[in-house]
């Protein structure tokens, strides 16, 4: 067996560690009401799972990088996965310092849809492209990815706050932001249900366009194209023409993946509610009525502390001296560029109004997920759509 296989097979083994340590942590808190000792058994087989799956995806990315010769941190495959790591890792970090084990309950699912995420990317192990071959972007990427992962656990912390403490079963604004955010994780099911299905199919539709250039090139659709590339010509045939032209700045190739995805996310979550006839947040909201609402706010407040500086270091200090490197200047504002300082800038906020204007509980639970949306959104459709310098990700 190759050092390559090893790797997979070490990332297929955190998968489904992370999996069977959500179940037995979801057990423990179900335990709550009965039995304590038995709860807090299964609590600690989960969190002992979940140290077996961070450790193994560590030996994945161990290997891969041995393999490669670099950081895997160069595609969207090896990032998403190292991104999933790092956010356990950090779970796993705050369990020790607090004891609350019920932020697995929702940082262990994350990871789990982030390798599943990352799993609909090419997984092969390729050369560096010239920029790419510098210390200074393993420094970079894996500091910013740290720091987003810490950052991460501030969203964890805040969901299972408003999961607590926002009423299910009354109507109101706040429940319907909240529910909405678990709409937006089944979207992310859908994404990988829809890629499955069409490269199960073996769909494949080739075409030309004109790219940034205004040089001819070719790109393959593996799902139904719902978006065509500028000046795109069909060369499949008995395949589905796109329904709408994109200028060059769009990469309509991966818009077509992303409006696919919430396609089939809707649908699921349309078939969830009409089979269950109630919302996601209130199935939730028994798994965290034992929560300490004050100790998963400031569980949430320490992730930001933390995870703020290491992302600025790492997002923009890091960042800036390898586009120095790689493109002869500091700043560009390139798209993704552009999003790393209006994360920093969104994170900059919450600790002004934490600090200053005492925003505590709700509130900083709300602007906790708000700064992990614009982290997915930086992740996703940045990488995805829009074209620039780091669209090789």
């Amino acid at each position: 067996m190759s050092l390559i296989d090893i790797s997979g097979n070490l990332l297929f083994i955190a998968f489904f560690a992370y999996i069977i340590g959500t179940v037995f942590i979801a057990g423990s808190i179900k335990r709550n009401d009965g039995a304590a000792s038995r709860a807090e058994k299964w609590g600690k087989i989960g969190i002992v799972i979940a140290i077996i799956g961070f450790i193994s995806q560590l030996g994945y990315f161990i290997t891969r990088w041995i393999y490669a010769g670099h950081a895997p941190v160069s595609n969207m495959f090896e990032f998403t996965t190292a991104f999933g790591m790092f956010l356990v890792g950090a779970f796993i970090l705050i369990y020790f310092m607090y004891r609350v084990t019920v932020l697995g309950l929702v940082a262990l699912p994350i990871a789990v849809l982030f390798i599943s995420y990352a799993t609909m990317f090419p997984t092969e192990v390729t050369p560096l492209v010239p920029s790419l071959q510098s210390n200074w972007l393993t420094i970079h990427v894996v500091t910013a990815a740290i720091g987003q992962s810490i950052l991460a656990i501030s969203a964890v912390a805040g969901l299972v706050y408003l999961l607590k403490e926002v009423d299910p079963k009354t109507s109101s604004r706040e429940r319907f932001w909240l529910e909405a955010i678990l709409y937006f994780c089944v979207v992310v099911i859908g994404f990988v249900l829809v890629t499955i299905t069409f490269r199960g199919m073996g769909y494949e539709a080739q075409f030309t366009y004109v790219n940034n250039n205004g040089m001819e090139s070719e790109i393959v659709y593996n799902m139904p194209a719902l978006f065509g590339m500028n000046e795109s010509e069909l060369k499949t045939e008995g395949v589905m023409e796109p329904l709408v032209e994109m200028p060059a700045i769009i990469n309509a190739k991966k818009l077509t993946t992303v409006v696919w995805s919430f396609l089939v996310g809707t649908i699921l979550y349309l078939l969830y509610r009409f089979i269950v006839r109630r919302p996601i947040c209130e199935l939730l909201h028994p798994l965290v009525k034992k929560v300490n609402s004050h100790l998963v706010d400031e569980i949430g407040y320490r992730s930001v502390l933390i995870g703020f500086p290491v992302f600025t270091l790492g997002a923009l200090v890091f960042a800036m001296i390898w586009a120095q490197e790689a493109w002869g200047r500091y700043w560009g504002w390139d798209p993704k560029e552009v999003w790393a300082l209006i994360t920093w800038l969104f994170y900059a906020a919450y600790l002004h109004l934490r600090l200053s204007k005492g925003w505590e509980g709700r509130k900083s639970a709300w602007l906790a997920l708000i700064g992990f949306a614009i982290i997915i959104f930086n992740l996703v459709f940045v990488n995805l759509v829009i074209a620039g310098l780091h669209s090789y990700a």
